[in-house]
């Protein structure tokens, strides 16, 4: 395929005997994987103002500056308490499922974000053949609790590449 993906993103699927693409699912050759220097040139030399103090930084540093700058934590402490936009007779939401952190279903290891789910399994449990039921599913409230993956470690690679907080 010619789907692009950096390496961070892709270096999961690399791990699995039968690499997918995470976009088109189709199957590839890691050995075939070359880097994408025009992207890589691009994301190196485009400036985008910070959201927090408006600082011009290149894209591909963009994460990091975000993730310390003192005006964008300022802002996340700022935001508002939830109001209903219109009156309700729903309850305000006070115990909100934690959605950030998750529980290994194979082991019970706690406090999992995403990510390091993902490599725990991988590290821990690439050959187990238990069917299990993915932690990060089950708590979203379209997830289905008693639905078990045939294959987890390909489902945590296809379906949750991407946290659901960054696009949803």
């Amino acid at each position: 395929c010619h789907c692009r993906f950096c390496g961070e993103c892709l270096q999961p699927c690399l791990q699995v005997p039968s690499p997918l693409c995470p976009l088109c699912r189709l199957p590839f050759d890691p050995k075939k994987v070359d880097k994408a220097t025009h992207v890589e040139k691009q994301l190196s030399s485009y400036k985008a103002p910070c959201r927090g103090c408006n600082k011009k930084v290149t894209l591909a540093k963009m994460r990091v500056h975000v993730s310390s700058c003192m005006k964008v934590q300022e802002q996340m402490a700022n935001c508002p308490k939830f109001v209903p936009v219109v009156p309700t007779s729903q309850p305000i939401p006070s115990a909100v499922p934690n959605r950030s952190t998750f529980t290994c279903p194979y082991c019970g290891a706690r406090n999992l974000d995403q990510q390091e789910l993902l490599k725990h399994c991988v590290d821990s449990h690439r050959s187990d053949p238990n069917r299990v039921v993915c932690p990060i599913c089950s708590a979203m409230p379209w997830g289905d609790p008693s639905y078990k993956s045939a294959n987890f470690l390909q489902h945590l690679l296809h379906r949750h590449k991407f946290s659901y907080d960054t696009f949803v």
